[in-house]
């Protein structure tokens, strides 16, 4: 059961709302009290315009929350089954939250300054995470919590981001630098360099091949991984850009700025599709839904936010933090979102609207998916890559036979990827654990010849 939350006055009444992905403000529709939490003024929400139709959304609700952290939560990632919640905080700890009731936090200790961000790996074995003290950390989210140090910058590590195979890392810094390492040797691979201000966030696309950032220079940049060229500067922001992530079909891009707005690019005409003015303060961080269909977004003004990108409008605006939401992410189903914030706070949502829709564009994108890892884009242009398409029933019997059979050899990889996970992550333990021996011996024979010394002097 959530702590009572007091809520906040509906937005403002906005023009009407923007074309579907085509360049424009998508102000906010007017405002209209939806829901209450149960025992008073738990959580306010507020659904924009009241103009759907009875029955094709359920409202989000606020599951449960958790409190651990003692300062302001920077990151939330949900692991791949669900199982578990990450955070990071200003207080230099990690907590890996259970999902299942009654069950214990792990609080992660490591960092010596602020946890500005944490990720999950693709298979859940792993958990990356940058700090105030200039290192990455790859943790084993088990009991031990045992962690191995990545160390390339030479300033604040404000984001971490794995690609979708588990291979690579991608770090962003305040020394203005983007840089990719190698997971499973832990290696650095390269720097990314052309940002002139401090860089807050770089991601992966779907298919790793190209890599996004956004900085403190009020530009974001979309760069080709395997030439390390910078293919293109979206510049349109009037502010710092804090967060930026991909569409889950690799052909858009959105952004949110300390300008209080949210912008959505396609990265293959390199345009502005949407432009979206719905926070009164500065928007910290987004998330896109699995489906692609929907964007949640989190605010300064204490606000999330979820958008609908087909319509390209405000559907929801959420209240249960006080003071600054600092972060949001959908877990990797769609099913849940998660907030966290400078109330010290770590929400969990669940989504509950187009629950019926989400689940057969998921099943749509995983069949579109080849084995290599690459997506296939669909053709329209003003989309984004989202189509709601249903498959012919002919040849069920064969269709669910393959489908069971590549599920099957897809779980079995996902199992070895897990395995190699932690084995490498061990392998590491031990290595690190074999150099310090080695120190503290060569520190002995150092001690004993100069007693020898002193004795013969």
């Amino acid at each position: 059961m959530a702590a009572p939350l007091s809520g906040q006055a509906p937005p403002t009444a906005g023009s009407g709302p923007a074309r579907p992905f085509r360049p424009g403000a998508a102000a906010p529709l007017r405002a209209e009290p939806l829901l209450r939490g149960a025992g008073g003024a738990e959580t306010e929400l507020w659904r924009a315009g009241g103009v759907m139709a009875a029955g094709c959304l359920e409202d989000p609700s606020l599951e449960r929350h958790f409190k651990g952290h003692r300062d302001a939560i920077t990151s939330v990632d949900f692991s791949l089954n669900k199982k578990q919640l990450a955070s990071g905080s200003m207080d230099s700890c990690l907590m890996i939250w259970s999902m299942r009731p009654q069950m214990r936090a792990y609080r992660f200790v490591g960092h010596k300054d602020a946890v500005m961000c944490v990720q999950f790996s693709p298979s859940g074995h792993l958990v990356a995470s940058g700090s105030r003290d200039k290192t990455v950390r790859l943790w084993v989210p088990s009991v031990k919590g045992e962690s191995t140090v990545f160390k390339a910058h030479t300033a604040t590590v404000r984001s971490v981001h794995f690609s979708s195979d588990g291979q690579s890392l991608v770090t962003a810094s305040d020394d203005k630098t983007v840089k990719v390492w190698t997971v499973h040797r832990q290696k650095f691979l390269f720097s990314l360099s052309q940002h002139i201000n401090w860089v807050r966030c770089a991601r992966f696309s779907p298919d790793g091949r190209l890599i996004v950032s956004a900085s403190d220079d009020k530009t974001v940049k979309l760069w080709d991984k395997t030439s390390r060229e910078c293919i293109h500067s979206f510049c349109e922001h009037g502010g710092f850009v804090n967060h930026v992530d991909f569409h889950p079909s690799g052909t858009c891009i959105a952004a949110a700025g300390t300008d209080n707005t949210v912008k959505v690019w396609d990265v293959r005409m390199n345009r502005l599709l949407q432009h979206y003015q719905v926070h009164s303060a500065v928007v910290n961080s987004l998330s896109f839904h699995p489906s692609g269909n929907y964007l949640v977004t989190a605010s300064n003004d204490s606000t999330l936010k979820i958008l609908d990108l087909l319509e390209g409008r405000l559907l929801y605006t959420l209240h249960g933090h006080q003071g600054p939401a600092t972060c949001v992410a959908f877990s990797r189903a769609g099913d849940f979102f998660a907030s966290g914030g400078s109330d010290e706070q770590v929400m969990v949502w669940k989504t509950n609207f187009d629950a019926a829709d989400y689940g057969d564009v998921l099943k749509t994108q995983k069949s579109g998916t080849s084995m290599n890892g690459t997506h296939h884009t669909p053709q329209s242009e003003m989309d984004c890559g989202v189509h709601l398409k249903k498959t012919k029933p002919q040849d069920s019997g064969r269709n669910h036979a393959q489908q069971e059979e590549e599920t099957s050899l897809a779980n079995t990889l996902e199992h070895i990827m897990g395995q190699l996970d932690v084995l490498t992550q061990t392998v590491s333990i031990l290595e690190q654990r074999l150099t310090l021996t080695e120190d503290k011996l060569k520190e002995c024979l150092e001690n004993q010849q100069k007693i020898i010394q002193n004795k013969m002097s």
